[in-house]
């Protein structure tokens, strides 16, 4: 967490409102492996870290409530009774939902100002749209005593992303930023959403991202269909959820749908796995293993559920023919964003060096790399 972005949003706070406001730190999350599982009811290994969105919030005597991005420069003023979703893409919706779903649980929320900046690069597959959601319920249950268990906030922070912004995300990326642990990636079973936490120690590895910069938007239609092709199968096979299904279950429905779908279905199943043998690998502190594993996840999302694009393909290869990467893959909703790579450590400015170089010859545009710590979950700073 930056003490720079939380001073900085304090001071602009207090320029702009007049007021001492609370402030609130909610990080954005990585996810070890575990892709497009967690609404399959399945697991997923995400970790929040120290990039996220620092909030200061605070109540408001005036009629309306504003919201001030810093990032975009934008201020937005509206009405608590005559709230109704922004175009589709806005940043505003993500703060306009969290009110709403709060309404429809029957809690008072009074008038308010908001101001928010964050350090998770847009568009890297971090999570600031939940690290955002999160940190506007969090502030809220704060200021307005609404007696919210964390638990409640995340599923608040879903919905507003349901029904406000149009994406009908799973769980995991509201968990890992509300409920994350400083040094520790979370085993999360996202049907009961209990978590086992697991003491990250690499040893002699560390994660790096690399950053493609092609942006990404979940709520085009790539993320809803292919929701609707693993609940389509869940029902031809009668079971809840893929989680409930096995390889040989899905051979029995093969002839009932496409080759296309019927791949998406058996990478859910296979990533599953892939998940809870990762969290053994771990236990057993067998990296070789885990590498494999992240390895074979990213093969699954570019050629089976086929949510990779070009540059990250591309960044994967490199770290394979590596000889320091132990694993790599794309993370996060796909076609963009970032990679995350299990990397020897001392060997990261050497591959930073040449896989930089290497993208830019080949896109003509640059990467960027990030190295990454975990971190605690929503909370007040002072």
């Amino acid at each position: 967490m930056s003490a720079t972005l939380i001073s900085d949003i304090k001071t602009t706070f207090k320029d702009k409102f007049n007021a001492e406001p609370l402030l609130i730190f909610s990080p954005g999350r990585i996810n070890i492996i575990g892709e497009h599982t967690d609404y399959n009811d399945g697991f997923v290994f995400p970790a929040a870290i120290d990039k996220g969105i620092a909030a200061a919030i605070q109540k408001s005597d005036n009629a309306v409530c504003v919201a001030h991005a810093v990032n975009m420069d934008e201020t937005i003023e509206f009405s608590l009774d005559a709230l109704k979703p922004s175009k589709e893409g806005s940043w505003e919706n993500y703060v306009l939902g969290v009110v709403a779903e709060l309404q429809n649980r029957n809690k008072t929320v009074g008038n308010f100002n908001i101001a928010f900046v964050g350090d998770i690069p847009s568009g890297a597959g971090m999570s600031s749209s939940a690290a955002l959601e999160n940190s506007v319920v969090y502030g809220l249950n704060e200021l307005f005593d609404l007696g919210l268990t964390k638990e409640e906030m995340i599923f608040i922070s879903q919905k507003a992303e349901h029904n406000y912004v149009g994406v009908n995300c799973g769980i995991m990326d509201q968990y890992a930023s509300m409920f994350g642990i400083e040094d520790h990636a979370l085993l999360l079973d996202c049907r009961s959403i209990e978590a086992k936490p697991y003491k990250i120690d690499f040893e002699n590895h560390e994660l790096m991202l690399i950053n493609t910069n092609v942006k990404h938007s979940l709520s085009d239609s790539a993320y809803n269909d292919r929701r609707s092709a693993c609940e389509n199968i869940s029902s031809l096979l009668n079971v809840k959820a893929l989680r409930d299904a096995t390889k040989a279950d899905l051979e029995t429905i093969k002839d009932q749908v496409s080759p296309e779908n019927y791949q998406k279905a058996l990478y859910v199943i296979e990533e599953n796995e892939r998940a809870e043998n990762a969290s053994k690998a771990m236990e057993a502190g067998d990296i070789n293993l885990l590498g494999e594993l992240i390895y074979s996840s990213h093969n699954g999302l570019s050629k089976q559920y086929k949510v990779s694009c070009e540059e990250l393909d591309f960044l994967v290869d490199q770290a394979k023919e590596s000889n320091y990467v132990t694993g790599a893959r794309m993370m996060g909703g796909g076609f963009g964003g970032c990679t995350i790579n299990l990397i020897e450590k001392g060997k990261a400015a050497a591959f930073e060096t040449k896989v930089s170089k290497a993208y830019k010859e080949k896109f003509n545009k640059d990467c960027s790399v990030y190295s990454v710590k975990l971190s605690d979950g929503t909370k007040v700073v002072n």
